[in-house]
């Protein structure tokens, strides 16, 4: 296991499924890391000691850089811990040389991400949670949710799924090991193999998982899962309260915002200048604002500097997509 000389913290929940996401690429890139575990539910203090205020998880720091978003925390970790160094990849060359890295992006970003997961989550058996966590969650979709009609949609929901399931045996069909039929595990795999090993938990949707009509679908779903726990997928990592996690962030070191740069053109496409005071919100779901100033931006992603409850600089990573980024908020830094 290599060492890094940023300390890398994820923060998430065990039933969060895409902190399972970012767990497994950690695990295909082989990166040592400390985890923190905090509440499924908001308040969470731990991140808020960091003055982020963003409420998705998983969050993912390295040194004083805090990543948000499942799809910028993939990038960000392949770009600073790159194969050249020794690190796995979650980009490998299909068989035959080319690597499809824009393609596998995108693929993860608006199919898995804010497709079959979405669909996927319509399972969850929220007359079975606590009201306080049915009223987190409405809060985070935007919309109360109600039971009865979850419940009625459940035969249309799991004909979809069965649907999207085809278009994976169609991929898997030529009996190709990986999605993209690549040499190893991509982002791609990772990004759809998660929402399916989570769904296969849940009892209303087990008839679909069916061998005889998924073969090779069922197939790679194991075979993936059966993969991230050979030596070759091994990420070590130790659990730190918030507390030590917060002191180790704040005393690091940050390198990253200025790699992304400054793109003046896409800056004004969005009526913005560097150190201007910004909110950052995402514009699906969890739509909570995180505060700060502008101290970098490209085309994949935006950067603001936050402080943390003891007054240390920490710098908040977000996409482009499915962010935006608009001047103004209600305090100064």
């Amino acid at each position: 296991m290599l060492s890094s000389k940023f300390p890398v913290v994820l923060y998430h929940y065990d039933a969060s499924p895409f902190s399972t996401k970012v767990k497994n690429i950690l695990a295909l890139k082989r990166i040592a890391h400390k985890r923190v575990d905090v509440p499924m539910t908001l308040p969470r203090p731990d991140l808020s000691r960091l003055g982020v205020t963003y409420r998705r998880i998983p969050v993912l720091a390295i040194g004083n850089d805090i990543y948000c978003d499942s799809s910028l925390i993939a990038s960000a970790l392949e770009r600073r811990f790159p194969s050249s160094k020794g690190y796995g990849t979650i980009f490998p060359p299909r068989k035959g040389g080319a690597t499809d890295t824009g393609l596998i992006k995108a693929f993860a970003m608006y199919y898995a991400d804010r497709v079959l997961f979405p669909l996927a989550a319509q399972n969850l058996p929220y007359k079975k949670f606590t009201p306080e966590f049915v009223q987190d969650r409405s809060a985070w979709l935007g919309t109360p949710i109600d039971n009865d009609k979850m419940a009625a949609r459940q035969p249309e929901v799991k004909s979809s799924i069965s649907s999207h399931m085809g278009l994976l045996e169609e991929q898997l069909a030529d009996g190709r090991e990986w999605l993209m039929d690549t040499e190893l595990p991509s982002l791609a795999d990772v990004s759809v193999q998660f929402v399916y090993a989570w769904l296969q938990q849940f009892r209303s949707v087990k008839e679909v998982f069916d061998p005889a009509k998924f073969p090779q679908t069922i197939r790679w779903i194991s075979q993936l899962s059966e993969y991230l726990d050979t030596p070759q997928a091994n990420a070590a990592y130790e659990k730190i309260t918030g507390e030590e996690a917060a002191v180790l962030i704040s005393s690091s070191q940050s390198e990253d915002h200025c790699i992304v740069g400054f793109d003046d053109i896409e800056a004004g496409r969005l009526g913005v200048e560097l150190h201007d005071y910004v909110a950052v919100t995402p514009t699906d779901n969890g739509k909570v604002p995180t505060e700060g100033r502008l101290v970098a931006l490209n085309r994949e992603e935006v950067v603001i500097q936050t402080k943390s409850l003891t007054g240390k600089v920490i710098h908040c990573h977000f996409p482009r997509l499915n962010f935006s980024v608009k001047a103004g908020g209600v305090a100064k830094l």
